[in-house]
């Protein structure tokens, strides 16, 4: 029940739109010129490029046929091409793959020359996605873990389902922001809760127990390391891997 509250409590504070990956916009013809602002950009894979056209006199064409975009693109099912157009237009490319990427305008410019532009797509090191979300645990270790789950706007929270220096279950719960393929979180403890129907949430202690830190590597491989601050408890990192996955919920 109290990982239930959190989570409702963490959804009334982050923003649910998707924030891992970014669009970028350029202007093709800005002020009457024959160019593209900016002519060089650079990108992540998962990213997206908006082109703005002012007028219809320009589009874009990759040169490899990747796309020809205007009012819409060439085969992408919405009903637009990248035929020269009349008025102002918008179209949006997703760039899932690394590489350099080049582009003109069919009236104004060839490959390599001209009203040309140049896309640089690069493939940075892993970093935490959505799809990370599931059960992970060490298998030589098997009967304690964790449950990860990462939320819009990098934020990113989990429950460690482990044990006391005495041998009884201890949850840790743990809340925080990621960047890259990091995530370091503050952690809790919470005591003075009994079987329901007994449950009395006045009698709920919140403790703060120390950090723990989420190293990936990888969609199925990380490390964990632990700081407690909670007399007792030392120091540790432990390798982990994934057990769940989230249906519907691809990684990267």
């Amino acid at each position: 029940m109290y990982r239930i509250i959190v989570m409702i409590a963490l959804l009334a504070i982050f923003d649910l739109a998707p924030a891992w990956a970014s669009d970028h916009q350029v202007t093709v013809g800005a002020n009457g010129s024959l160019a593209y602002s900016p002519s060089t950009l650079t990108i992540n894979t998962g990213d997206t490029v908006t082109f703005n056209g002012v007028d219809g006199t320009h589009n874009v064409v990759s040169d490899t046929g990747l796309f020809r975009c205007a009012n819409g693109c060439d085969g992408d099912g919405a009903g637009g091409d990248g035929n020269l157009a009349s008025a102002p237009w918008t179209a949006t490319v997703a760039f899932n793959t690394a590489g350099t990427f080049g582009y003109y305008c069919e009236q104004h410019g060839s490959p390599g020359q001209g009203m040309y532009g140049t896309i640089r797509v690069n493939q940075p090191a892993f970093s935490i996605t959505p799809g990370i979300t599931g059960l992970w645990y060490n298998p030589n270790q098997s009967g304690q873990g964790f449950d990860i789950e990462v939320l819009a706007n990098h934020g990113i929270v989990a429950i460690w389902y482990v044990f006391d220096n005495a041998g009884n279950n201890y949850w840790l719960t743990g809340q925080g922001t990621y960047s890259g393929g990091t995530g370091t979180l503050t952690a809790v403890t919470v005591t003075g809760g009994k079987f329901p129907p007994a449950f009395d949430q006045s009698n709920i202690v919140r403790a703060q127990w120390g950090t723990f830190t989420f190293a990936f590597s990888d969609c199925n491989t990380g490390t964990v390391t632990w700081t407690p601050i909670v007399g007792g408890y030392v120091s540790g990192t432990l390798p982990i891997t994934r057990l769940t996955t989230i249906g519907g919920l691809a990684c990267p």
